[in-house]
């Protein structure tokens, strides 16, 4: 996610901005950490590492019943200063990546989707926006 967030911020990319992405699926998360988390909040916080310096993108990634993994967040949000963010608060964020512990990251930075359960299970959804 955070690779096509990169590639179409790049200015010599053919799409024309503001660019709207949306991709459904599931990801795969291989826990060997001791954190809480989900796979949306693990792609959030990988893509956000990725993403740090890149202006004007934005990747959400959530799931539509409302509840990702064992926790109450259905997903999380990331953009370009997420990680300058986290920093400045004494977070790194590749320590939460190794523990998969995207939950206990997310939660102290507010950055945690939280709509409540759902009652519909379709898909997983990313959404990327470059402006």
């Amino acid at each position: 996610m955070a690779s096509i967030a990169k590639e179409v911020a790049d200015s010599s990319c053919a799409f024309p901005k503001p660019v709207g992405l949306v991709a459904g699926g599931e990801t795969v998360v291989t826990v060997i950490g001791k954190g809480v988390g989900g796979r949306n909040q693990e792609l959030a916080l990988s893509a956000g590492v990725r993403l740090q310096g890149i202006e004007g993108a934005v990747i959400a990634s959530l799931c539509t019943d409302g509840v990702d993994g064992p926790t109450d967040a259905a997903g999380a949000i990331v953009d370009g200063k997420t990680v300058e963010r986290a920093m400045r608060l004494g977070l790194n964020p590749e320590e939460y990546l190794a523990e998969n512990d995207s939950y206990g990251f997310f939660s102290k930075l507010g950055d945690l989707i939280v709509t409540g359960p759902t009652g519909t299970n379709v898909n997983d959804i990313s959404v990327i926006v470059i402006l």
